[in-house]
């Protein structure tokens, strides 16, 4: 349960941004329930992991490659090049601590960033279930997520266990462009 969770919000930590002008997904607050979930458990991720997935938000469609880059001594930087067709392409990398799950560092294209804010999330619903997407079908874990700062819901399946990083086969998020789903379409855990 911890590890799922984690994999829900490094996922999402890495698409959030303090610039609202910049083209990134705000999904999720990040925070709301990274600490208190990773602590005990770390990070076992491997330099080179790496998932493919489509974005499609309606009238956007687009990808995401994401990919563990580098193993430092406080954790691991974790790069998301997304192309979201015509409003281009995006670099966001992310510094997370290995112990803790914190976010040490993100920059979106460069630029360094501020963290999201811890958020109010709460899980509304978690289930084991199986999904197929473009990458296959997979055993996971559902879980529904409702953001109380602004009452909306989330859906996520995940399998931190066979996808790497983030574990994340398909999410469902409404965001300001109408609804976003993001599923695998492939994947290489070490």
């Amino acid at each position: 349960m911890r590890m799922l969770l984690l994999a829900l919000m490094v996922f999402i930590g890495a698409q959030a941004s303090a610039n609202d002008n910049t083209i990134v997904f705000q999904v999720l607050k990040a925070q709301g329930l990274f600490d208190q979930k990773v602590k005990p458990l770390g990070l076992d991720w491997k330099v080179g992991e790496n998932t493919q997935h489509n974005i499609n938000m309606g009238f956007v469609s687009g990808t995401m490659d994401s990919k563990v880059r580098e193993a430092t001594t406080e954790g691991f930087w974790m790069e998301q090049k997304m192309n979201l067709g015509f409003f281009g392409e995006q670099l966001v990398e992310i510094h997370i601590n290995k112990n803790t799950g914190e976010i040490i560092e993100m920059r979106v294209n460069g630029e360094k960033q501020t963290p999201p804010d811890q958020g109010n999330q709460e899980i509304v619903d978690m289930q084991e279930a199986s999904i197929s997407v473009p990458a296959g079908t997979f055993d996971c874990v559902y879980l529904k997520i409702r953001d109380n700062s602004n009452n909306q819901e989330s859906q996520a399946w995940l399998n931190p266990t066979v996808i790497p990083m983030t574990g994340m086969i398909k999410m469902i998020q409404p965001s300001q462009f109408g609804e976003v789903v993001v599923e695998l379409t492939g994947y290489q855990k070490l």
